[in-house]
């Protein structure tokens, strides 16, 4: 990737200084994922799901389309169903647009409130009988949703679960059951671990995109948080962690460095990595565990041909 030349520092925004300061003076050094999703990082990331190394978001959606017409359980009708960190309704509307669905509100909730209104637009066209609220919050923090009746679903698709490391995942999934309430469901979708040849590829695409997409955070620094990192310093790598069963990404210095944020000086050596995500890929078993340390029983789960991916249909316990 090419220098930010003639860089002119925009007004900082105190939330991403403080999560990079705080991340870049630790050690090893750190950058929360959430950073990633600026407009342009939400656009690079649309094109890594095209790519064709990125199995994930072609293999849910057909999984999903296969199991739809049977996934809705006995007796759940006139239902709510509640995606979290849902600004785009692609997969929803795989359960939204069943002839039979029971699902007469729709919950999204995310932080991209530019999004979420976007979405909300959207839908009020093709489905004007649904009830569409949008919910601008961290899904991850504590949560209390719209008194809008009941049953429930919650949905969290896209393998978002991997990038919670265990606890904060069994974390999150105890909170979204406080949160959904009573005899809720919860739909859960996840990549399953599997061949490093396989899973390595899709977080390293030839055309570069993840490449860009990890560089893009730096760029954001460099707009948000008053940074002036030489992007063409820095390289992304993926590599999977065998012990931890996970897939990281890294940003490398390819030589000593001194790099300026918001006023402070952040030295880096060469080779010095900077950790921007974690991906888990878990066991069916073990996703099963974590889903019953967070106060979920698994009443089905449906997995592709090739056993990548898994869909979790979980009852409150």
């Amino acid at each position: 990737m090419p220098n930010d030349t003639g860089f002119v520092p925009h007004d900082t925004r105190a939330d991403v200084v403080d999560a990079a300061i705080s991340g870049l003076s630790a050690s090893p050094k750190t950058l929360p994922p959430t950073l990633f999703y600026d407009a342009e990082g939400c656009r690079l990331f649309y094109e890594i799901t095209r790519q064709p190394e990125y199995y994930l978001t072609r293999t849910e959606t057909v999984l999903l389309r296969s199991i739809a017409p049977t996934l809705v359980p006995d007796g759940f009708g006139d239902a709510v169903l509640v995606e979290f960190g849902g600004s785009d309704e692609s997969k929803a509307r795989i359960l939204l647009d069943r002839p039979d669905t029971s699902f007469q509100t729709y919950v999204s909730i995310d932080v991209a409130e530019v999004a979420l209104r976007a979405m909300r637009d959207r839908l009020e066209v093709s489905h004007p009988g649904l009830t569409v609220v949008p919910v601008v919050a961290d899904f991850m923090q504590p949560l209390q949703l719209p008194a809008l009746g009941s049953p429930r679903m919650g949905f969290f698709p896209g393998s978002t679960i991997g990038n919670l490391d265990p606890a904060a995942a069994t974390r999150f999934l105890a909170a979204a059951r406080v949160s959904l309430g009573a005899d809720a469901w919860f739909l859960l979708g996840a990549d399953l671990r599997k061949s490093p040849r396989v899973l390595l590829p899709a977080y390293n695409d030839a055309a570069g995109v993840t490449a860009a997409f990890n560089l893009n955070l730096l760029r954001r620094l460099n707009r948000e948080a008053a940074a002036d990192f030489k992007l063409d310093g820095f390289r992304h790598e993926a590599i999977w962690n065998d012990r931890d069963s996970r897939i990281e990404m890294h940003l490398v210095s390819d030589r000593e460095q001194s790099v300026c944020l918001a006023g402070r000086r952040i030295d880096f050596f060469e080779g010095e990595s900077i950790h921007t995500e974690n991906s888990y890929k878990h066991t069916e078993q073990r996703l099963v565990a974590i889903a019953r340390d967070g106060g979920w029983e698994a009443q089905r789960v449906w997995k592709d041909p090739a056993g990548w991916f898994g869909i979790f249909l979980l009852r409150g316990g």
